[in-house]
């Protein structure tokens, strides 16, 4: 392995021309149009849940998830679309029945939203959410693990399976 002589800089790379493109419409844009977006693609999911109905399908559908396609194992998401169509009707106790993890982490992605929203497009200092790392691991960390036992074929885990 060569060293790299002292005083020897990294030479910055040129942008290509897509690159170019996008700093540009960002440095144009309104302090707002981020966060709009943003909230249009979550309009849009929360739309498709509610048109698409996922609590209501053929029994003998095939499921539109990969991993559920190809090995018949519950993904680490499997349910969430349906929690959240449960909670857009304000239906909790179903919600959770479906992904109780997902409905745990709503409120806090929601401020989190907020808050960055409202200081991107508004310049609002609200509190944000401060979150260690070592509690996004414990989180994550159980999230795999219900991920795992929601799949386990013996009692009590089969009434995990939705």
């Amino acid at each position: 392995m060569a060293a790299w002589p002292a005083g020897v800089a990294y030479q910055p790379v040129e942008p290509d021309r897509f690159t170019r493109m996008v700093l540009r419409l960002h440095a144009r844009a309104p302090r707002w149009a981020v966060p709009l977006a943003a909230l249009g693609c979550v309009g849009l999911g929360m739309t498709y849940a509610l048109i698409s109905d996922p609590t209501q399908s053929d029994p003998d559908a095939r499921p539109t998830c990969l991993l559920k396609l190809t090995t018949g194992l519950d993904c680490p998401g499997c349910g969430g679309t349906r929690a959240l169509w449960y909670v857009l009707h304000g239906d909790l106790p179903a919600a959770a029945r479906h992904h109780f993890l997902f409905v745990f982490a709503l409120p806090f992605l929601a401020w989190l939203f907020v808050a960055w929203a409202g200081n991107r497009a508004f310049g609002w200092r609200l509190p944000e959410l401060q979150l260690s790392p070592k509690v996004i691991g414990v989180f994550l960390a159980a999230w795999a693990v219900f991920s795992v036992v929601r799949n386990l074929p013996w009692a009590p885990f089969p009434s995990l399976y939705v």
